[in-house]
């Protein structure tokens, strides 16, 4: 059979999206290993140092997630100049991106050390106030090293190089699980420190994976035509960056936002319901990794495509994307509703818990394809450089309609846990189909 030209455009454009994805889906997974292994590690200690490192991760998500989302500014921004052929202006991006990267870093992280009293007096009583706060002043050292690493990954993802990324996360899991066996429960005649270990363990995981991209990037061939970045700071540059990834950071806050607020919401329940929605919750956020790659790849794709001024292919390269994240989550769904109870044997044995779960999958599993399609559609977005609609569609999405109508349906309606859940999947359909059209909107052929 013989492939049109529109075809044949349109599976060269899925090669090049798949080759640029794997790693970056690879990461990301490899990244969300993380967490198992701090709660594998914590959870051999007992149910006060589970807690404190639980807790603690909680709150650490809001500065992990603003200094991401302004750092999401770079791979659009590199990956156009690339597109464009402007190598030799790549290098002033990164040069600024370091300085924003780390100063933003230091002050998250200078500020979560300083507020770590309060925040633990306000959500952390008794027992467990000393382990989650050794852990936030432990993990407040790491935040310059994520900015760091998020520089060096916004200028290879966005020179198409995404393998580093992969690399790199997996030196960070492989580091974490002999650091934080050793500081939680002692080495060498040091006595372990629990909490407080796991937060120094994530603190140093992040400096080292940080530094060795760093390295890389330094000393690789592939990065040497970008041209000279080291400079002094340059308002109009640092400015541009900010105008771009502040909006994404607002979006990035604003979803996991809405998932704590269902998480705490539900938590009026009881434990049996709040323990169901974070088995589902869990299995969800691991599924999410699949589309959260792809969204990196569509990212660079698309400003690739914007760089060269290919407005088709630009459309080209959302379109293939979004109907990957469409093929992966419906996948991902399938499983979900054709074995939850399967899944759930994983996380428990109890019968009633497992009902409990079952139900909550099934209802996770259909909001899979929504979840997947806005992210990737945001991903293409990003690659446009649009970014403040999508983060007025995010807070109309997920708090005007997802967690309102999440809060009605759990409480006044009376439908417990499966409400919430259903706000959540309407949230997501509204950012999904509003996010899409946007991008459709944007990437239309001129007249």
């Amino acid at each position: 059979m013989t492939l049109t030209l529109s075809q044949t455009r349109a599976v060269d454009e899925l090669r090049a999206l798949v080759r640029l994805a794997l790693p970056l889906v690879t990461g990301q997974v490899m990244l969300f290993g993380t967490g198992f292994v701090e709660v594998l590690l914590a959870g051999h200690l007992g149910p006060l140092v589970l807690g404190a490192v639980a807790l603690g991760n909680s709150v650490t998500m809001l500065p992990l997630m603003a200094l991401q989302g302004v750092m999401f500014a770079v791979p659009p921004t590199v990956s156009q100049l690339h597109g464009a052929g402007r190598m030799h202006e790549i290098g002033v991006v990164f040069g600024q991106a370091l300085w924003l990267a780390v100063t933003l870093g230091s002050l998250l992280g200078g500020l979560l050390y300083l507020l770590t009293g309060p925040i633990v007096t306000f959500l952390a009583a008794g027992e467990l106030s000393g382990g989650v706060t050794g852990f936030l002043h432990g993990f407040a050292w790491g935040l310059p090293a994520l900015g760091l690493f998020m520089a060096c990954r916004g200028l290879s993802d966005g020179m198409s190089r995404t393998r580093p990324t992969m690399w790199f996360a997996a030196l960070s899991v492989a580091a974490l699980l002999p650091l934080g066996y050793g500081l939680m429960y002692g080495f060498a005649g040091f006595p372990g420190m629990g909490a407080t270990g796991s937060g120094i363990a994530l603190s140093l995981v992040q400096w080292i994976g940080a530094l060795g991209f760093f390295l890389h990037v330094l000393t690789a061939r592939a990065y040497r035509g970008i041209g000279p970045w080291w400079r002094r700071p340059e308002p109009s540059t640092l400015w541009r960056l900010l105008r771009l990834g502040v909006p994404m950071a607002v979006s990035v806050v604003l979803e996991v936002g809405m998932f704590s607020a269902a998480s705490m919401a539900l938590g009026q329940l009881g434990p049996a319901v709040v323990s169901a929605h974070q088995v589902a919750l869990n299995v969800g956020s691991l599924t999410f990794m699949v589309p959260l790659g792809l969204a990196g790849a569509i990212t660079v794709r698309v400003g690739h495509a914007i760089g060269r001024r290919d407005l088709a292919g630009a459309r080209l390269a959302g379109l293939v994307g979004i109907g990957v994240a469409f093929s992966t989550q419906s996948l991902c769904a399938a499983a979900m509703l054709l074995a939850p109870h399967t899944i759930a044997s994983i996380y428990t044995d109890d019968p009633a818990m497992t009902a409990k779960v079952v139900t909550l999958l099934g209802l996770a599993g259909l909001f899979q394809v929504s979840d997947g399609i806005q992210v990737a559609a945001g991903g293409a977005l990003r690659g446009m450089k649009d970014t403040r609609m999508p983060m007025l569609v995010t807070l109309l999405a997920y708090w005007a309609v997802g967690f309102p109508v999440g809060l009605a349906l759990t409480f006044a309606a009376g439908l417990g846990a499966p409400g919430m859940w259903i706000g959540l999947l309407s949230g997501l359909s509204v950012a999904a189909c509003l996010l899409t059209w946007r991008f459709l909107h944007r990437s239309r052929p001129a007249a």
